[in-house]
């Protein structure tokens, strides 16, 4: 930018540099690159606006803002998540056709990175029938009725890795009665990166109106 502004000066009005390259007008420099620098910051912050309005080219806290303004806080960044993973979740989540159990799975699965179960009691691929293959106490198939219209079941399952911090699993050492890092727990000490609220949210905002969605959050 300066070398631009320098460029043109009457010619006749500063001396040009020497041919070694030495500079005859080190106060002249001195105010060019204030000006010159300036301007750098300013093409630069043109630059960095232009790519914060699109999806596919914001970062940073501008991608949580577009993930904001499209979703509320129904799309959040996990923690530590880069910039290209979250702009992909956001993409994914855009064109979820939302008021389907298609889209209610695959809003679960972009949130949990854990595919749901989804059971509709009137529903005859869900419940299976005596004599079918699909159906075995406990293991596949599900009560059927049809005196719960307009109603289905969900169970979501919370992210990988969830836990409680500083405190064993069941039968997992050091851990004993009284002794060791062990202790009755709650789900509210749970600890993840997605919260049992959000994927509560998530299931209120894919369910269509009329329909009751009865959720469980189980690991």
């Amino acid at each position: 930018m300066a070398g631009r502004i320098r460029a043109v000066l009457p010619a006749s009005w500063f001396p040009l540099p020497a041919a070694d390259g030495t500079s005859a007008t080190p106060v002249l420099d001195a105010v060019l690159a204030g000006a010159g620098a300036a301007g750098a910051w300013l093409h630069g912050l043109l630059g960095s606006v232009a790519s914060q309005a699109r999806i596919g080219t914001a970062s940073g806290v501008f991608l949580d803002g577009i993930a904001a303004d499209f979703f509320g806080n129904n799309l959040q960044r996990l923690v530590a998540e880069g910039d290209t993973a979250f702009r992909a979740r956001i993409k994914a989540a855009l064109l979820l056709p939302l008021g389907t159990r298609a889209g209610m799975a695959e809003a679960l699965r972009i949130l949990t990175g854990r595919t749901p179960r989804i059971v509709e009691p009137w529903n005859t691929a869900d419940t299976s029938g005596y004599g079918q293959a699909t159906l075995g106490y406990g293991a596949a198939g599900a009560y059927g009725s049809l005196l719960l219209p307009f109603q289905v079941f969900v169970t979501a399952y919370r992210p990988d890795g969830s836990g409680i911090a500083q405190v064993a699993g069941y039968g997992t050492p050091p851990g004993g009665y009284g002794a060791g890092a062990i202790e009755y727990g709650t789900g509210a000490m749970i600890e993840g990166q997605v919260t049992d609220a959000a994927i509560l949210a998530t299931v209120a905002n894919a369910t269509a109106a009329g329909v009751t969605a009865w959720t469980a959050i189980s690991n």
